[in-house]
């Protein structure tokens, strides 16, 4: 039986054909409502080690450790990236972008979190933010086996 505590909301950047649509329309209805798409959340992966440690990776390409805020409050993990202005374009040299494909945006994203498990570690290492989960899960709260005795069972062992 595994335990599972982490509240997610869907991730919509796999690479199936529906999921490409769902990006075109969410990034549609954002420009109509001027909210953030759904879909320009970073990636991220969550990962079992074990029955009690769990591993959550996200796709964070471009961003510094000083641009990162994770912290937990009441049991919400709440982790924001902001970029900072890399504006460091002297008057004398021109620049502009001809394309831009890579996408740094401002995030945040938000995670309930079980009171019973607790983060240990948050690693940046190659645009990828790893934070290591523990669970610990006390006794009085694990599922216990129940035997089942028969009748039979009983007059048995009064015999002996």
């Amino acid at each position: 039986m595994s335990y599972r505590s982490f509240s997610f909301t869907p991730n919509f950047n796999n690479q199936d054909i529906f999921s490409n649509r769902f990006n075109q329309i969410d990034k549609m209805f954002s420009t109509l409502t001027g909210e953030k798409p759904i879909s320009d959340t970073p990636a991220y992966n969550l990962y079992q080690i074990n029955e009690a440690q769990y591993q959550l990776t996200l796709s964070i390409p471009g961003y510094k450790e000083e641009e990162l805020d994770i912290s937990v409050h009441n049991n919400q993990l709440s982790i924001q990236g902001k970029k900072q202005d890399d504006k460091k374009c002297n008057n004398q040299e021109y620049h502009k972008w001809l394309h831009k494909g890579i996408m740094i945006n401002n995030f945040s994203l938000n995670f309930n979190l079980d009171h019973k498990i607790k983060v240990k570690k948050a690693e940046l290492s190659l645009g990828l933010l790893k934070l290591d989960f523990e669970c610990n899960i006390p006794e009085e709260e694990k599922p216990k086996k129940i035997l089942i005795n028969s009748p039979n069972d009983n007059k048995k062992l009064d015999k002996k």
